[in-house]
C-alpha cells in the first residue's frame, strides 16, 4: 500500500519554502509521495490577494515538477470538485473511500496550523484517523497535541511566506530567491500581484476609507520604495495628521534626510 502525505494550502503563490518541506518528507522517507492539496477559494471570504484557482493549482504544478522528486511530489485540485466551503475532514474521507484500498494517508502542517485544529470541523476524527507530520515554524511553539503529532524539528525553516512573496512583488521587489524559475515565470505573464495594481488597489482603500492612517501608511511605503519621495512624503504626513502617534513619523525624518542631502547643491538638483 502506498503512503501518501497530504500537505494542503492556498499556495498563494506556492515558494520554495513549500516544495523544500515535501523534499525533507520524501527524503526522510515519510511517505512514498507527497500531495499539494491546493484549497479553492471560500466563495464566503473575500480575499483580494488571493490568486485565481486554476492559476495557484498551475503555478503548484510548476514548482512540483521543478523539484528534486518530480515522481513523488504532485499537486491536486480535489478540493476544486467537493463541496464548498472546502473542510480537511471532508476531503479526507473523500480521498479515504475512494482510494482508501491502495493508499494510506497522513498529513503535513506548519506548526502555526496545529494551534488551531481544535477550531476545525471534527478534529477528533482527523487526529484519531490520520497521522499527522508538524514542521516547526519560526516563532510558532507547538504546545498543542504534542503527544499526537509527530514534529519534524529538523526540518528546513525559511524566512518568508507567501504573503511576504506577494508584498515583494506587489511593491516592486526581487522575489526570485523565494520561488522557483517556473513560478516566478508564470507570475510575470500572468501580471500576478504586480506593482501597478496593488498601487491602484491602494487608491481604492484610501477612496473607500480617507481616515484610515495604516492605508495611508501602506501607500506611503509603496511610494517610498519606489524613490517617489514627494507622494511618500504626502502620504505619511496624512497618515500622521490621523494618527499623531503611528509609525509614519519615522519615514518622515528618514525622506527629509534624503532630500535635504539629495538637493543641497542648486547647482546639481
Amino acid at each position: 500500500m502506498k503512503n501518501v502525505m497530504l500537505y494542503f494550502g492556498s499556495f498563494n503563490p506556492i515558494h520554495k519554502g513549500h516544495i523544500a518541506i515535501a523534499e525533507y518528507a520524501v527524503e526522510h522517507k515519510l511517505c512514498d509521495e507527497v500531495i499539494l492539496i491546493v484549497s479553492p477559494q471560500n466563495p464566503h471570504k473575500a480575499a483580494p490577494e488571493l490568486a485565481a484557482e486554476l492559476q495557484r493549482f498551475e503555478m503548484a504544478e510548476i514548482a512540483c515538477s521543478e523539484s528534486r522528486f518530480p515522481e513523488q511530489i504532485k499537486a491536486s485540485a480535489v478540493e476544486f470538485i467537493l463541496d464548498r466551503p472546502s473542510y480537511t475532514v471532508n476531503t479526507l474521507r473523500y480521498l479515504s473511500e475512494n482510494f482508501g484500498n491502495e493508499m494510506r494517508f497522513s498529513i503535513l502542517m506548519g506548526g502555526d496550523l496545529i494551534r488551531t485544529l481544535d477550531t476545525w470541523r471534527e478534529p477528533q476524527y482527523i487526529l484519531d484517523n490520520y497521522p499527522i507530520y508538524v514542521y516547526p515554524r519560526k516563532g510558532e511553539p507547538i504546545d498543542k497535541f504534542a503527544d499526537r503529532v509527530t514534529v519534524l524539528d529538523d526540518a528546513p525553516q525559511h524566512n518568508f511566506s507567501s504573503t511576504s512573496v506577494r508584498r515583494t512583488l506587489q511593491t516592486g521587489g526581487d522575489a526570485q530567491s523565494m520561488l522557483c524559475e517556473g513560478v516566478m515565470k508564470y507570475i510575470r505573464q500572468n501580471n500576478l500581484w504586480s506593482a501597478a495594481a496593488y498601487r491602484q488597489r491602494l487608491d481604492q482603500m484610501i477612496e473607500s476609507d480617507p481616515e484610515n492612517a495604516k492605508y495611508y501608511i501602506e501607500r506611503g511605503e509603496w511610494h517610498y520604495r519606489h524613490n517617489e519621495w514627494g507622494a511618500a512624503l504626502n502620504d505619511f504626513q496624512r497618515a500622521v495628521k490621523i494618527d499623531p502617534e503611528c509609525e509614519a513619523k519615522n519615514y518622515i525624518d528618514l525622506i527629509q534626510e534624503i532630500l535635504a542631502f539629495r538637493y543641497k547643491d542648486i547647482y546639481n538638483p
